[in-house]
């Protein structure tokens, strides 16, 4: 990852399908220093995702490639997004390289 490295931190890419995968991983990072999360369909209604989230005690920045806003009603609301550090939406893949951005920026060891 490039822009990992130019910011200075490793980055661990991965993607799970299954509801309990996604909160295994999420889990994991208990041990990192802060999580991008792209939580998909998941975000509207996964409450045990949310308590993962919130039990990671890291910087959690949530992705969504596009625009929740101007799609269905259901999807406006994201049961996650009150645990997290920031939300990106609509902007695309660039959307993940903000949120590396933000996540740096966000963690205890930012600038350590």
């Amino acid at each position: 990852m490039a822009l990992g490295k130019e910011l200075g931190v490793d980055v661990e890419c991965v993607q799970r399908n299954g509801e309990g995968e996604l909160i295994e991983q999420v889990q994991r990072a208990r041990s990192m220093d802060g999580l991008i999360l792209n939580s998909a369909g998941f975000s509207h209604y996964s409450y045990a995702l949310r308590d993962a989230v919130a039990a990671a005690e890291v910087p959690c920045i949530e992705v969504h490639i596009s625009n929740i806003h101007a799609r269905e009603e259901f999807r406006h609301t994201s049961v996650i997004t009150a645990v997290t550090a920031g939300f990106i939406s609509g902007c695309g893949t660039l959307g993940y390289e903000l949120a590396l951005r933000a996540c740096v920026a966000a963690s205890p060891r930012a600038g350590a």
